[in-house]
């Protein structure tokens, strides 16, 4: 299959009109970086290819020529992906377009989507009883649509036995670049990664959302500053009163300007920055949980559980087990 060692795998990349061009782009570009720097370790052949073939304008206006139509793909395919945009999920209700895409997947040694591509997966019934992700925007749409499906809103990418899913947009480089470390090795993920200048290790159960992505974000300058200072030093006294004493202010009006500003208390900002900076720590860190409890400026194992557990519904131990990477 086209998939073995030396060989060069056969991606079949699936638009449509409107589909979000970064979907699209940002695979194409690992799979291409993967042939200039490996070239002798077989690579990829990508085909970018929509039902009708031609011409197909993405969301913004830009045109892509795909190279044939979806009845013309014949024989095995290592890798059909799915791209995504806004219209994806109106797009599952064209039969031909599922069914042909349904047709492929049956040759196909591994599925994947981008965004709202799981749309058209769904409607094609390859995602049923799998764990699956998509934009955090679509997610409940998603969950509405397909009940069988059990959607992970969070989370960057999810393998679910040779299907691949992930979340929106810039998503698509790090599900290719894990697409890239199962065929490869890490090692030439991460020099795929250097090379494009992204970030080097976004394990797939990393959250869509960062600590500061889930608050407001602050009018004031001062607190801006705060907010990185926070994220930076999980092991500092971050306690009310020296953060109020950072900002010049007293206790009781920083806390509600932070309060106002944010959406969250002070108090609970520091507790879920820390409960980032602890599953951070989990996934590349092979430290004993007493340790990642320290680093993370929980203090003892019993704090890091019952603050994972409120935070993330999970033990720190079970998400080491799901996530940790193989690097660690």
């Amino acid at each position: 299959m086209a998939s073995m060692k030396g060989m060069q795998r056969r991606v079949v990349a699936v638009v449509f009109d409107g589909f979000q061009l970064l979907d699209l782009a940002g695979p194409a570009d690992v799979f291409s970086a993967v042939n200039l720097f490996a070239p002798h370790d077989g690579g990829y052949g990508l085909e970018v290819v929509s039902l009708r073939g031609g011409a197909v304008p993405a969301h913004g206006g830009i045109v892509v020529n795909t190279q044939k139509s979806l009845r013309d793909i014949e024989g095995p395919i290592d890798t059909l992906l799915v791209v995504g945009g806004l219209p994806a999920a109106d797009h599952a209700a064209d039969r031909d377009l599922v069914g042909q895409i349904a047709r492929l997947a049956a040759n196909s040694r591994r599925i994947a989507s981008v965004c709202s591509g799981a749309f058209l997966l769904a409607e094609a019934g390859l995602l049923r009883g799998k764990r699956a992700t998509t934009h955090w925007v679509a997610a409940t749409d998603l969950a509405r649509r397909y009940p069988t499906i059990q959607v992970e809103a969070n989370p960057i990418y999810i393998k679910d036995g040779n299907t691949w899913t992930s979340a929106g947009v810039t998503a698509g480089i790090d599900l290719a670049l894990a697409l890239v470390a199962e065929d490869h090795g890490h090692r030439l993920a991460r020099r795929v990664a250097r090379g494009l200048v992204v970030y080097l290790h976004r394990p797939g159960g990393q959250d869509q959302f960062s600590t500061p992505m889930r608050t407001a974000v602050p009018r004031s300058e001062p607190l801006r500053e705060l907010q990185a200072f926070i994220d930076a030093n999980p092991t500092n006294d971050l306690s009310v009163p020296a953060l109020a004493r950072r900002t010049g202010m007293s206790e009781r009006h920083f806390s509600r300007v932070f309060t106002d500003q944010t959406g969250v208390s002070p108090g609970r900002y520091v507790e879920r920055s820390r409960a980032d900076a602890a599953r951070r720590l989990l996934e590349t860190t092979a430290h004993p949980l007493d340790r990642v409890a320290r680093d993370c400026g929980l203090g003892a194992p019993e704090t890091l559980y019952r603050v994972f557990r409120r935070h993330w519904r999970i033990s720190p131990g079970d998400y080491r087990r799901r996530f940790q990477t193989k690097e660690s």
